[in-house]
This record gives structure tokens, C-alpha cells and sequence, in this order.
């Protein structure tokens, strides 16, 4: 697997501008990648409410948002649901197929999609993109490969810091913000 190059602010920004699709993983990404389980096997997982809103903003303007685990979980398929993400695909354990499939669900092209990942599990996802971004917190391998880092860990408002980025770089701020303070 070859390694990216990083992008200058100037790159990451163009490419910004040409996403469509934002593929997410869950583990490190939506969240802080603790698992908890109680006693009887439940699970149980603690999401950031600002990525949901981020999440829902760029659904607003068009953008389409999908989830891309290595892990089955019902948690994540209710809160894939709660937030209206499609497509969702989980037990993915080789990404790189399950890229094809959110390209052959979503009708993007390879380039107009951005990932966000923090493991090597996600690095077929890197290769793959028009946008390869990765967490704060995440693994060294990832972060060498990645065209952004954000500047917040994972499950804790990472994803809301790609979503405004991508708001701002493909011009629906002032919109989204004229929404807000309106009357």
C-alpha cells in the first residue's frame, strides 16, 4: 500500500469543495473507541451530540453520510438510524470492498468522497478516497497517511469539526448560520 503525500492547507481545502459522500467508522471516530458491556452482554456506546448535529447539517445541505465499521453492533445501527445515515454497513473487516459498495449505493465517484478513519483497519478506505482524514487521537500508521488531522480526538466532536469544515469550504455557512439567527 503506497503512502499519501500530505496535502497542502490550500489541497485539502479544493478537495473539500468536492465531497459528496462522508464515510465514517465508528470505533475511535464517532466514538472514543471504549466499548462497554454490562453484565448481561449489553453493549453500550457513548456518541458526541454534536457530531449528530454535524452529522444532520450536512444532510441538510445535500451531502450524503455513511457508516463504514469493522464491528456488528446494534447500538451503532440505532444511532445510524437516529441520525438518518444510509448506507450503514458493519462486520466490515476488509474495508476496501465495502468502499465499492457505498460507491455503488451512493452513485459517487471514488474522488467526491471523504473517509474518516483512525486504525490500520481503515487504511483501504485512504487509499480509495478523494479525502483521507483521520483523528486527533488516532493510530501513527493512519495519522502518516492522512490528508487531514483533526484537531479534536475521536468521540469528541471530530467528526463535528469535518462536518463545519466541509460547511465552510463548500459555501453553506452563511446559509446555515442565517438559519440560525433569523427570526
Amino acid at each position: 500500500m503506497s503512502e499519501l503525500d500530505p496535502l497542502q492547507e490550500e489541497e485539502v481545502e479544493q478537495r473539500l469543495g468536492r465531497i459528496g459522500v462522508l464515510i465514517l467508522d465508528v470505533d475511535g471516530v464517532l466514538t472514543e473507541g471504549g466499548i462497554y458491556m454490562d453484565h448481561r452482554g449489553g453493549e453500550h456506546k457513548r456518541f458526541d451530540v454534536r457530531d449528530g448535529h454535524g452529522i444532520k447539517l450536512l444532510q441538510q445541505r445535500g451531502l450524503r453520510v455513511a457508516i463504514v465499521s469493522g464491528r456488528r453492533s446494534t447500538v451503532v445501527a440505532h444511532r445510524a438510524t437516529e441520525l438518518a445515515v444510509d448506507p450503514v454497513i458493519q462486520g466490515a473487516t476488509r474495508k476496501g470492498p465495502a468502499f465499492q459498495e457505498v460507491l455503488a449505493t451512493t452513485g459517487a465517484e471514488a474522488a467526491s468522497v471523504a473517509v474518516v478513519g483512525d486504525d490500520v483497519v481503515d487504511l483501504p478506505l485512504f487509499v480509495r478516497c478523494g479525502l483521507a482524514i483521520t483523528v486527533a487521537d488516532a493510530h501513527p500508521e493512519v495519522r502518516a497517511r492522512a490528508h487531514w488531522i483533526t484537531h479534536t480526538a475521536g468521540g469528541h466532536g471530530a467528526v463535528r469539526e469535518v462536518a463545519d469544515r466541509l460547511l465552510h469550504a463548500q459555501g453553506h455557512w452563511p446559509a446555515l448560520l442565517d438559519y440560525y439567527l433569523g427570526p
